[in-house]
């Protein structure tokens, strides 16, 4: 846990503080303009695959470069003067928007709810192998020198991980009291309409909860492996504050509170992930959470009823 702490602080205490207030202005800004205008719902009720994508990658290309353009700007860091930087800047949004736009139906089941659960079962580990494969090709023709975007797992201590998560309880804790929090969680209710259906089994919410998990380690893949440490060898640290930019806007459809803390959290998942160069810890934390979430999201709707 020590070196974590000197890891935030190092960080903190090198940090140029006039990007770092710019950054923090448009992650502002961009969480105003979803929550004010419901940007969120008006991009995903765009009847159209490609207007969808289209939109997503404009609000993520603008998170992502913007951060960039502050260092280069205030602090004369050209990285645009580097093709292959100038590619994966480009490519980086275009991707999650492919995720974000994705959409499609097979017909599993005469029922419609349950077709829709078990669309939602192979949805989550169809996009991590699409996005896994996508990034497994960026990284054969950029990146073969390091090991595939923070898969590593030697030398790496995860027992602060834990104790983070384990710090992690009053809060969610207390989250899971609040109405706009059981309005969401657990994610099955918003999803499918079985949730208070006999039908429903123990099992079913297992086997959910496995595949809604496998979302967060194509987050954490793209997130903190690729956008950090594909782009390190150019920017180094500076990499930390567009990738938690960019992470705050896929936050949108969450609860308010949830996405403004994603920014600063991106930022401390990210400083953990240029220092030991693996995405298990910050797997670890992430995945933790979220299935805390679900838990607090299960009981807190149980107990209000």
């Amino acid at each position: 846990m020590k070196a974590i702490i000197h890891y935030i602080r190092q960080y903190f205490y090198e940090l140029d503080y006039k990007v770092f207030t710019l950054t923090t202005l448009l992650a502002g800004i961009l969480i105003f303009i979803n929550y004010y205008f419901n940007l969120n719902n008006i991009i995903r009720n765009q009847p159209l695959f490609i207007s969808k994508l289209f939109a997503w990658y404009f609000v993520y290309l603008f998170a992502f470069a913007l951060p960039y353009l502050f260092y280069g700007i205030i602090c004369n860091k050209n990285y645009l003067a580097e093709p292959k930087f100038i590619i994966l800047l480009i490519i980086a949004p275009l991707i999650f928007s492919f995720k974000q736009s994705f959409t499609k139906t097979i017909c599993l089941d005469e029922n419609i709810a349950w077709n829709n659960y078990w669309n939602h079962i192979l949805y989550w580990p169809v996009l991590l192998f699409i996005i896994a494969s996508i990034l497994l090709f960026i990284w054969t023709l950029f990146d073969r020198e390091q090991p595939f975007y923070g898969i590593k797992s030697k030398g790496i201590n995860l027992k602060p991980y834990f104790l983070m998560l384990f710090f992690m309880i009053p809060f969610i804790t207390l989250a899971s009291t609040q109405a706009d929090f059981l309005t969401v969680y657990p994610k099955l209710k918003t999803i499918v309409s079985l949730y208070n259906e006999s039908s429903l089994n123990w099992w079913h919410k297992l086997l959910f909860e496995i595949s809604y998990g496998s979302d967060f380690i194509t987050i954490e893949l793209f997130f903190r492996g690729f956008l950090i440490l594909a782009f390190i060898k150019w920017a180094g640290k500076d990499a930390i504050l567009p990738m938690a930019c960019f992470y705050c806007t896929i936050h949108f459809g969450k609860p308010l509170g949830e996405c403004i803390s994603s920014y600063f959290g991106g930022i401390l998942l990210g400083i953990m992930v240029f220092h030991t160069r693996s995405i298990f810890g910050g797997l670890i934390v992430h995945l933790g959470i979220a299935w805390m979430m679900e838990l607090g999201g299960y009981f807190g709707n149980l107990l209000s009823k």
